[in-house]
């Protein structure tokens, strides 16, 4: 399996991410995206909202602002206890994230001890500062909002913070996009944005940053029908690796089994909470991710909020093992009633059949990381290949930051570079592509290659006679001939996988893959 070191260099030489200032030494817990990246990021942000709002009829989307009122803040519980368990050497002053400290020195789960519960394991385990080996103080909260101020004055009354998620906007917002998108229970409101969160300790990569992006939808029902969901009957027969708390509890490993025998055997309580399970595995499992590097997790009793009935986590299966990649939470009405609580607000709904007013239960809150999307679609698509001596990024073709790229065979021949040239602005008007004339064709095959292109076109002297052209797929390095005017549409097909290679055009032959070395080499430890 590839590790974050190699995909941190390999995001680098190839233009994914960058370390965010790094001319002036960079500044943990934040990344710059770059040309390749930025467009595999958007990818995934355009695939999530086409996916989640777009194709339904049942969500509507918002884009809140970073900075709310702080009373917003307040009452979402942020201000007094969204915090990490901090500790610090006695000696050299190393600051460290509790939990995941005890994590890495006792190899255990240390994500519901809590504070006097971490204390304790520091004196009875003997811990020490991985630093310098010296004694560590006592351990305390540390809250994760960056605070800002609001105005000319830098004083208490204009105090304001970065957001730390998206969500609190959608219940801030709650009662104006339910009456002017004139919303009928059950419905979403779904944001993407960006979040903030003052980390202890960011670490591998992209998982844990300082400045990263939310994809999240709350989801609201009517209170007395928590066990209605009309959409449950498409996904009864969805399988999904299932890790219960009672399993965790026991020590056994996850099952894999289908919804209903899940909903059946009570392991997953709601009908909602598990049509939204299946709903967004299925979204990265459509995507390229491999099924089995991804598993649903209940949190235990210890961890779970206080406002939660339940919760579920997606993990998946990292360079640095399973982690969550995102948590769907049934949060009852406790946001909707803080709000009316701290604003003095209505922000019920008048039920027709009852003919009195409601506060709507959030039954599911699916919320995804961007960076951590990311990250999975690269681990699931980076492979060095030994055959061709270069790394393959084998993106989705929705995902692929460059659909196609064009190649003249010969660039000091202008019959071939004016038709490849042509061909190259035909294609630009209904996909991202490359005009590439640089190197032997091998090599512009490598540089595609690493990238994620999926499909490679060579415009050769056959082309000119014949009207047609050489498409050649990423993955297997299998050709065909294609006729020129039949180009766009066969790409589409592709693209969209409406029809297998094999049967777009003419196959040929498969290419010689040991000859076609990349120009910037990478590491050759294979997925």
């Amino acid at each position: 399996m590839v590790t974050v070191e190699e995909l941190t260099t390999f995001c680098k030489k190839k233009g994914l991410v960058f370390a965010n200032s790094e001319i002036y030494g960079g500044i943990a817990g934040f990344f710059d995206y770059g040309p390749i990246g930025v467009e595999l990021k958007n990818n995934i942000k355009k695939e999530w909202w086409t996916y989640h709002v777009q194709q339904r009829q049942d969500v509507v989307g918002i884009d809140g602002s970073i900075i709310a009122h702080p009373t917003v803040w307040i009452a979402s519980g942020h201000v007094n206890g969204f915090s990490d368990v901090l500790v610090s050497c006695t000696k050299c002053n190393e600051r460290f994230r509790a939990d995941v400290l005890i994590e890495d020195l006792l190899n255990i789960s240390a994500s519901s001890l809590t504070l006097s519960d971490i204390n304790e394991f520091i004196r009875t385990k003997n811990l020490k500062c991985t630093k310098c080996k010296s004694p560590l103080g006592e351990a305390s909260a540390f809250n994760l909002m960056f605070q800002t101020f609001v105005g000319p004055k830098q004083d208490k009354d204009a105090i304001a913070y970065l957001r730390p998620e998206t969500a609190q906007l959608m219940f801030a917002n709650f009662k104006l996009v339910a009456e002017t998108a004139r919303c009928k229970l059950p419905f979403g409101i779904a944001q993407i944005g960006k979040a903030f969160r003052n980390e202890i300790s960011p670490r591998n990569f992209l998982f844990r940053m300082r400045e990263f992006e939310q994809m999240e939808i709350e989801y609201f029902i009517h209170p007395d029908k928590h066990d209605e969901c009309p959409f449950i009957k498409h996904v009864l027969e969805y399988e999904l690796l299932i890790l219960s708390s009672e399993s965790q509890i026991k020590g056994t490993s996850a099952t894999k089994m289908t919804i209903a025998a899940a909903l059946e055997n009570n392991i997953i309580q709601s009908p909602w909470h598990a049509y939204w399970l299946a709903t967004e595995h299925n979204w990265f499992v459509k995507l390229g991710c491999n099924p089995e590097h991804i598993r649903v997790r209940q949190h235990v009793t210890e961890e779970k909020a206080h406002y939660a009935k339940d919760t579920w986590d997606l993990e998946y299966e990292f360079p640095f093992g399973w982690k969550e990649l995102q948590g769907i939470a049934d949060r009852s009405d406790y946001d909707l009633q803080q709000h009316i609580k701290n604003s003095g607000k209505d922000l019920s709904l008048y039920d027709e059949e009852t003919k009195k007013k409601i506060v709507p239960h959030v039954v599911a809150e699916p919320s995804t990381g961007v960076d951590r999307a990311f990250l999975l679609f690269l681990c699931e698509a980076y492979l060095y290949s030994k055959e061709r001596d270069y790394v393959v990024l084998r993106l989705h073709p929705a995902l692929a930051p460059v659909k196609a790229a064009i190649f003249p065979l010969l660039s000091n021949k202008e019959e071939l570079t004016k038709l490849a040239h042509k061909i190259y602005e035909d294609i630009r008007e209904d996909f991202p592509a490359q005009y590439d004339t640089s190197g032997s064709v091998g090599r512009r095959y490598a540089r595609a290659d690493e990238i994620g292109i999926p499909y490679c076109i060579t415009i050769d002297f056959d082309s000119i006679t014949n009207k047609d052209v050489t498409i050649r797929d990423r993955d297997t390095a299998s050709q065909i001939r294609v006729p020129i005017k039949q180009l766009q549409q066969r790409l589409c097909q592709l693209l969209k996988q409406e029809i297998a290679f094999e049967k777009a055009g003419v196959l040929v032959k498969k290419e010689n893959n040991t000859q076609h070395n990349s120009d910037d080499p990478t590491s050759n430890t294979q997925n």
